[in-house]
């Protein structure tokens, strides 16, 4: 696959951030060059930690802008079970792309449906063993589809090498059904196998400790786009 298409997105996971200077930290990392705001989402019942609610993404959605004013899309990943109220909430919050996990939700293509009348954008999620069987028919429905290349829960994990093949998959599927989806991989993404991941087929890059745990996110940031641009 080419590095060139389609244009990269590199999403920092507030999971990593300072959660006393949650604002300060949005404003920071857009002025280093993020694309995203990356939001996670547990509930202590599908996943075992406990992250953000709704409110937080409510109150951190006025903070989520560029300089010039221009609002950086909040990329919602629900690690709660079940999905459909939450799913709504985080809608009604200010989140621009909302995912979930499969097999948090009785229906899936109801929960996509419930996202969708909401006027937000789709998003299903893969954990490391889990099959992308599901995504055959829905993928009519799906704006991102997520490769979790660590199991979900906690941050700061190592990169699962085997979610490469698993990214490969998803492009080839994604572009067999001829439609814009993005494809998006999260955990333990840092300077020196962003490219690979990349060669797989991911546009989408959701870093945390990578970024957050660094003196200086915009360093990270540019380290990481010389590695896309190769």
């Amino acid at each position: 696959m080419s590095l060139s298409h389609p244009p990269y997105r590199i999403a920092p996971s507030l999971l990593s951030a300072d959660f006393a200077r949650l604002g300060e930290e949005v404003h920071h990392v857009i002025e280093a060059g993020a694309d995203w705001i990356h939001f996670d989402v547990m509930d202590n019942h599908y996943v075992p930690n406990l992250s953000f609610g709704p409110m937080i993404c409510q109150a951190l959605r006025p903070h989520a802008v560029k300089p010039d004013g221009t609002p950086v899309p909040i990329d919602v990943h629900l690690m709660v079970q079940p999905v459909d109220a939450l799913a709504s909430a985080f809608c009604q919050a200010g989140a621009d792309l909302v995912s979930f996990h499969p097999e948090a939700s009785a229906h899936v293509d109801r929960t996509l449906q419930v996202i969708r009348g909401h006027g937000k954008q789709t998003g299903l999620v893969f954990n490391p063993a889990t099959p992308l069987d599901v995504l055959e028919w829905v993928i009519d429905k799906v704006d991102l589809v997520l490769i979790m290349s660590v199991n979900p829960g906690f941050g700061g994990q190592s990169f699962i090498p085997s979610a490469l093949k698993k990214i490969e998959q998803a492009r080839r599927l994604i572009e067999a059904s001829g439609r814009d989806i993005r494809l998006e991989v999260d955990g333990g993404i840092k300077v020196d196998n962003i490219r690979a991941a990349a060669q797989a087929g991911a546009d989408t890059f959701v870093a945390g400790s990578a970024i957050f745990g660094q003196p200086d996110y915009r360093a990270v940031i540019q380290a990481m786009r010389a590695q896309l641009a190769g």
